[in-house]
């Protein structure tokens, strides 16, 4: 299987994954009258089409390990246990952040769920493989928060007469985001120790695990949608226009395609999960770019909450470069 251990082309996978995870949800941008509900069915089979596309691909190539089929064969039971945990922990903090989305708007969700994931989920994993220099992979996790506290005080000014459905969607938004930065070190766990998994492996049973768990969750949340609006029946899914399956086939096309990356960064032994997890989740910053160039989230806000944004982001990117610097200028 292909696993790249030199630090430059693990770095370029890494920011490769990052623009994958904060690019995905432009999909479902691209389906006006497509509840997420119905949108998630296609999202979670573009998942498990982008993890054999790669496992038959990269993952079976001449390189580090065995290939495939063979590694998911010796894979042991309690390691496939953790990635189908870490899926089902996925699902449920990624249905709640794509409600966020609907609620609150891509520059909004992205920044304070997938942000708070990024410090739940950087220390945990740090706790489980300590690689990279701790004061800048720490200090980088401060200023991203700062940047979700810019974020958040520009979407405040942002809001003038939808309060309680503002407040609502920063709520599931938090939620989303203690759940999202849970599911990481359990893929580190999945992929540690004897007989466990290789990402290509360990990448199949998360997203089967996804599979698993929307079934029931997402079914309940087309009964009881957190956004207040009418119920939704499947019929509605199979009646929808083939581009909308589409788009929302390609949106988990790829978000797999950017978990692939960063499970196989994480491996790297310059690198190690929380290193690997801290780059990727600045997909925030990729996803709050789209929502305000592109989607003209904060057109009509006022001058102090895009100024507030321009703060966020230039907090984003140093946080972000401290990371990137923690394994270089680690002994």
């Amino acid at each position: 299987m292909f696993q790249p251990e030199s630090y430059l082309p693990v770095l370029l996978l890494m920011i490769l994954s990052m623009l994958c995870w904060g690019s995905w949800a432009n999909t479902m941008k691209l389906c006006p009258g497509y509840r997420f509900q119905l949108f998630y069915w296609d999202y979670v089979w573009g998942l498990i089409a982008g993890a054999l596309l790669w496992g038959f691909t990269l993952g079976s190539i001449c390189g580090h390990g065995p290939s495939f089929l063979p590694d998911l064969a010796q894979t042991s039971g309690t390691h496939i246990g953790f990635a189908l945990l870490s899926g089902a922990l996925f699902n449920i903090a990624n249905l709640l952040l794509v409600a966020a989305i609907e609620i609150a708007g891509l520059a909004v969700a992205f920044p304070v769920g997938i942000g708070l994931a990024l410090i739940v989920g950087a220390i945990a994993s740090y706790i489980l493989l300590p690689n990279g220099n701790p004061l800048l992979l720490f200090g980088g996790i401060a200023l991203v928060v700062a940047a979700i506290a810019f974020d958040a005080a520009a979407y405040r000014l942002r809001e003038t007469d939808r309060r309680s459905l503002s407040v609502r969607g920063v709520i599931i938004s938090l939620i989303a985001g203690l759940l999202m930065g849970s599911f990481y070190p359990f893929v580190a766990r999945a992929m540690s120790g004897q007989r466990a998994g290789g990402p290509y492996a360990i990448t199949f049973v998360f997203v089967f695990g996804v599979l698993l768990c929307a079934v029931p969750f997402n079914f309940l949340l087309m009964r009881k949608p957190l956004d207040g609006s009418r119920p939704l029946i499947f019929s509605e899914y199979t009646a929808a226009r083939r581009s909308w399956h589409l788009w929302g086939l390609l949106g988990g096309l790829i978000w797999c395609t950017g978990a692939l990356f960063n499970f196989v960064s994480s491996r790297a032994h310059a690198v190690g999960p929380a290193v690997s997890y801290s780059i990727g989740q600045g997909a925030t910053m990729i996803s709050a770019a789209w929502g305000v160039f592109v989607w003209k989230e904060f057109a009509g806000a006022p001058q102090r909450s895009k100024r507030f944004l321009t703060w966020m982001f230039i907090f984003f990117l140093a946080g972000l470069c401290a990371v990137a610097l923690a394994p270089v200028l680690w002994k």
